[in-house]
């Protein structure tokens, strides 16, 4: 049994809806059957390669809301991660055009790496305010999942895998994803969004029973 993942390694919701499938996962029977694809996707296309921008100067310009606001909708989020045992620090964190960091996780996908390496580049950047379009940071941190600096290097210096991210952008919009986490199950059944993991483990018992 499948489960396609389309995430961004930037994206809040992202890492609460991990968990909350993750915990769903637990208490399904079939889980060991289950197998995790993690795709690209990002939350903004558009940000230009090599900006980098603390998040909540971000969002105050994304959503033309004052800092006071942006704080409660930062302090919000923070708190749901906290219930699922995530410790982010957004006040700190930098945004950044993300392909290089969706490139390296295509890298170490194909070392069988792909979930601990997307597991990583979350925390990173959600809970370390580490930023992820430094090469070294991409190294170490790929390095630290067991990806090899020296290829990890070669690949994230030139433009290897960005057709494998841009084909998983193509599927997202031919499936009609439009916001992350998206979760597609055996193919056949989509969750939407960082749900509960009683709407996790409701789809999984409903996408097992109908392979």
């Amino acid at each position: 049994m499948y489960i396609d993942v389309w995430s961004d390694v930037v994206c809040p919701w992202c890492y609460i809806g991990k968990r909350r499938l993750e915990t769903a996962l637990g208490e399904f029977e079939h889980a060991a059957d289950v197998e995790l694809r993690w795709h690209s996707f990002q939350l903004d296309a558009s940000h230009p390669k090599g900006h980098r921008e603390p998040v909540r100067d971000m969002l105050a310009k994304k959503t033309g809301a004052p800092p006071e606001q942006v704080e409660a909708m930062t302090g919000q989020v923070t708190e749901l991660a906290a219930a699922e045992g995530l410790t982010y620090d957004l006040r700190n964190a930098v945004a950044v055009n993300t392909l290089d960091a969706h490139r390296l996780n295509h890298l170490a996908d194909r070392h069988g790496l792909g979930g601990p390496m997307h597991e990583r580049l979350l925390k990173a950047h959600l809970c370390d305010a580490e930023v992820l379009d430094d090469l070294e940071t991409l190294v170490r941190l790929g390095a630290e999942v067991g990806v090899p600096e020296d290829e990890a290097r070669e690949v994230l210096e030139g433009t290897k895998y960005a057709d494998e991210v841009d084909a998983d952008f193509a599927e997202a919009r031919r499936i009609g994803v439009n916001g992350v986490p998206f979760f597609v199950l055996n193919g056949t059944h989509g969750v939407s969004g960082a749900q509960s993991p009683v709407t996790f483990l409701s789809a999984l018992e409903k996408a097992h029973q109908s392979r």
